[in-house]
């Protein structure tokens, strides 16, 4: 589903990606600038006594900040892996929702600018838009934001019929969601625009039923 050279790996503990510092030019006048993301991690203990670990590892992002050569369109290719570790006799699995909030002139540092915040926030429950066929782009003007989830699985439903899913299964303690060179799009936003990773974990027990999400830091992509 994703652009470039994209890869989605849905399965076992995901390996920290290497993340490297520098900027890649395209010409003197259209830069792409990479920058190193430096990630998260949140821990949650649920009432049954289940420990639930997410992290935001190798995360980073190469900003194009004028694609078009227009200031109402950037393109920023988004890097990282997601990792979720159960612990305790009441773990069966869980699922990985990983994705990007894009704001346009608005204020997306929520609860901190730090990863390990699931505080619930004034731009959380925009509506979702699931990258890939749509080119990973999104269309905001300013005071706006969307969140876009980045998987797009094909799966056959209960019927038999195809079905289209934002997020990875996993059974047991361990899952993971690995995207590299993923698309980040905006078009029509004539100010300041910025992005923040999230990685959302639905867990059910034995006895629970709970999500944990962690936020990553907030970046500028022009």
């Amino acid at each position: 589903m994703f652009n470039r050279k994209t890869m989605a790996r849905a399965a076992g503990i995901g390996a920290a990606a290497t993340v490297a510092l520098g900027l890649f030019s395209t010409g003197a006048a259209n830069a792409d600038t990479f920058v190193a993301l430096p990630g998260g991690e949140i821990s949650r203990t649920l009432s049954d006594g289940t420990v639930v670990t997410v992290r935001l590892v190798g995360e980073s992002a190469n900003i194009n900040p004028s694609m078009g050569s227009t200031p109402l369109h950037r393109n920023t290719w988004v890097s990282g892996s997601a990792q979720v570790e159960l612990a305790g006799p009441n773990a069966k699995g869980g699922k990985i929702y990983p994705g990007y909030i894009v704001g346009c002139q608005v204020n997306i540092a929520g609860g901190g600018a730090t990863g390990g915040v699931d505080a619930k926030t004034d731009w959380e429950g925009k509506k979702p838009e699931v990258g890939g066929k749509a080119g990973g782009s999104l269309s905001l003007g300013p005071g706006q934001s969307k969140a876009m989830y980045l998987l797009d699985l094909e799966e056959a439903d209960d019927y038999g019929d195809e079905s289209h899913q934002k997020r990875n299964k996993f059974k047991g303690a361990n899952g993971s969601v690995t995207w590299a060179d993923s698309t980040l799009g905006v078009n029509g936003c004539a100010g300041y625009a910025q992005a923040r990773a999230f990685v959302k974990v639905k867990v059910e027990t034995e006895n629970v039923k709970s999500v944990v999400t962690l936020w990553g830091q907030p970046f500028s992509i022009g």
